[in-house]
């Protein structure tokens, strides 16, 4: 088991949220996290899920942009849902967040057994592992190899669910590596529609590194490939967007 940190917590996004997470050297909330959590805007009144939530950092994060929503952590590891709850706290989110402790990919009856109620959710978010078994080179780490890896198909099994939580007519907002995105749109078609997609680069002159899709449940609208979000300029500083993602600040300023 991954020992939880008693350290001092993170400021994330410019420190609008205080965020505990395991040890340096253990999966940890970054970038990514930072992206999907500003993927799509939440409405007062929203309950929001967030899927494989790790310490949370995702859902908390959109909750705080909607102080009228409700917010659902599934994490299925229970140090990682112990920070969870401990970051919901300190927060002052306690009141409107529930941590579940649930396998994404097990049986329908075991998420419903730990409280997971189909269509229940107006936004899921979700950072879904990026390898399937045997196709990586796991790392030493227990933990990050957990939250990176799954087994084979085990993403069309992941949006499966992702689908059975969400209302008719509700968001999902993902991110994965940019190679990925065939993968992402079998996994949603006949599910979504309205899908968006919006690469994301290092540098301008580089490939992608990862892709922000976001869909609507049920939607027959059309595929919308958005433009690119560039991470860092040719000084490896932040670009202006970036910057402000990562400050928890509006964009367009």
């Amino acid at each position: 088991m991954r020992q939880t940190s008693d350290a001092a917590p993170d400021d994330f996004l410019g420190g609008s949220l205080r965020l505990l997470q395991p040890p340096r050297g253990s999966h940890r909330a970054g970038t990514d996290a930072v992206l999907l959590s500003r993927l799509i805007e939440p409405r007062a009144g929203d309950v929001i899920c967030d899927v494989g939530a790790g310490t949370g950092a995702v859902g908390l994060a959109a909750g705080i942009r909607a102080p009228g929503s409700r917010v659902i952590l599934v994490e299925r590891a229970p140090d990682l849902a112990a920070l969870a709850r401990r970051n919901a706290e300190a927060n002052a989110m306690a009141n409107r967040v529930s941590v579940v402790e649930a396998d994404v990919l097990g049986p329908g009856a075991e998420r419903r057994a730990a409280t997971l109620v189909s269509g229940s959710a107006d936004i899921v978010l979700t950072n879904p592992p990026f390898f399937e078994t045997g196709r990586h080179r796991p790392s030493p780490d227990a933990g990050k190899a957990a939250a990176h890896a799954f087994p084979p198909g085990g993403l069309e099994a992941w949006i499966r669910t992702c689908t059975d939580l969400l209302r008719a007519g509700g968001r999902l907002g993902l991110i994965h590596r940019a190679d990925a995105l065939p993968l992402c749109l079998d996994a949603l078609r006949n599910r979504f529609g309205g899908v968006a997609i919006r690469p994301v680069h290092a540098r301008a002159d580089r490939p992608a590194i990862r892709i922000l899709v976001s869909a609507t449940k049920g939607s027959r609208a059309a595929l919308e490939l958005r433009p690119s979000l560039v991470l860092q300029g040719a000084d490896g500083a932040f670009t202006a967007e970036a910057d402000a993602l990562h400050r928890g600040r509006p964009w367009p300023p």
